[in-house]
């Protein structure tokens, strides 16, 4: 069976949200997270993957395109249960059609689920697994769903479903092999920056709580995200992160310090 997960430090911090607090009387922050990078067709600049050996090591594999590691197949490396229970979720799903993976994921279902991002880690792998979670949106209006997707083809392919879906809410993230669509289909998005002033130059706003990812209203404002996770050493984006050290920005969220 699959499993759902609860907040992380950053979306956990959803719940301080104001105009998000509908969503979550007497109800709670989860995600619902697959293999990074294996369920990622269209990655390419964030492309890495957890691999393990015959003997149960794992390794971080970085995609040949790669300019930011992925910060949760660094935890599929780091958390043995992390990875199992990712791993288990994808293996369990891509063998099922959409009918099949529904039924899956609603047994699955925590009954005080009223926040969902769909994948921490993550993306959708195929259009009938995308259009499993447009149907559970729709059977639960009440509730909030939202995702950072590459998978842009099956955004864009399914496109007047989403839009009907006001408790769904999308984001398109750069830095994967359809990048052109977005500005093509004017499809709200995300960028990775390397530093504060980059997001300024590009006149976005930093998220940094997700509450530009998740909030409907915010649905067709693009935003910037600050690089975080572990990179590569000696690469453009582990020097940018040392620089943010250095200066004191905030760009890593635990529950030991305030988002």
């Amino acid at each position: 069976m699959v499993k759902w997960s609860e907040a992380n430090a950053k979306i956990e911090a959803l719940a301080e949200v104001e105009s998000l607090k509908k969503y979550l009387e007497g109800k709670k922050v989860y995600s619902f997270d697959l293999l990074s990078g294996f369920s990622c067709p269209f990655a390419k600049e964030c492309l890495s993957k957890a691999t393990e050996d015959s003997k149960g090591k794992r390794t971080i594999k970085d995609g040949p395109y790669t300019k930011f590691r992925c910060f949760s197949a660094s935890q599929e490396v780091q958390y043995t249960g992390t990875y199992r229970r990712r791993k288990n979720n994808l293996d369990s799903l891509r063998k099922l059609d959409t009918k099949e993976m529904i039924k899956e994921i609603l047994a699955a279902m925590p009954k005080d689920v009223g926040v969902c991002r769909i994948h921490v880690a993550g993306d959708f792998f195929n259009e009938q697994y995308f259009l499993a979670w447009l149907t559970i949106a729709k059977m639960f209006p009440q509730k909030l769903f939202y995702a950072y997707t590459k998978s842009l083809t099956y955004w864009v392919k399914n496109r007047a479903l989403v839009d009907s879906l006001p408790n769904f809410v999308m984001t398109a993230s750069y830095g994967g092999r359809d990048d052109a669509m977005i500005a093509e289909h004017g499809l709200r998005a995300s960028t990775v920056v390397f530093s504060e002033q980059q997001a300024e130059s590009l006149g976005l706003e930093i998220d940094h709580d997700d509450s530009h990812a998740a909030d409907p209203a915010l649905k067709n404002q693009d935003f910037a995200l600050l690089i975080h996770g572990t990179q590569p050493k000696d690469t453009e984006a582990s020097k940018a992160l040392q620089l943010l050290r250095k200066n004191k920005v905030k760009h890593s969220y635990s529950r030991k310090t305030k988002v």
